[in-house]
């Protein structure tokens, strides 16, 4: 009896996929699989050029078309980082920030719980509660200095 090769197990953002719903054609599997590897933020060429990469029948308005029903679901989440051109992160159950490297396009992760309670203190004391909030910190590396590595 001939053995069956077991089942890929699913990427994170395909198990999200079929949680809502969503029909998974091959290409949007590819595309599910190659956002769930992704540790940085690619914009849709970028995407578009790893997934082709695994599946050369996959055009950009696939692409396109798959990112924006991930962002629609809540899977994705779209970040423009004054760059000219969206880029897509995994959304993330976890709070955090992003510093931007001008020179080198770098985009760096971090939470800092000084600053959570500083925002919180802010909307407070301006007659607010705190909902949600993005930070976004556009940087050049100090001279001299090597800046840190991406987290």
């Amino acid at each position: 009896m001939a053995s069956r090769s077991p089942k890929p197990e699913l990427s994170r953002i395909e198990q999200l996929c079929l949680e809502r719903g969503m029909k998974m054609t091959g290409q949007r599997r590819v595309i599910a699989r190659v956002l769930s590897e992704s540790e940085d933020h690619p914009d849709v060429e970028e995407l578009h050029r790893r997934a082709a990469a695994v599946d050369r029948g996959i055009s950009i308005a696939t692409v396109y078309r798959s990112v924006r029903l991930f962002e629609e679901s809540g899977i994705l989440e779209r970040h423009d980082f004054r760059d000219g051109r969206s880029r897509y992160e995994k959304a993330s159950r976890e709070h955090h920030d992003h510093l931007i490297d001008l020179e080198s396009g770098q985009v760096i992760e971090f939470r800092d719980d000084e600053i959570e309670k500083l925002q919180r203190a802010v909307a407070e004391r301006l007659g607010y509660r705190l909902i949600d909030h993005r930070l976004e910190l556009y940087c050049k590396p100090l001279a001299g200095k090597k800046p840190a590595k991406r987290s």
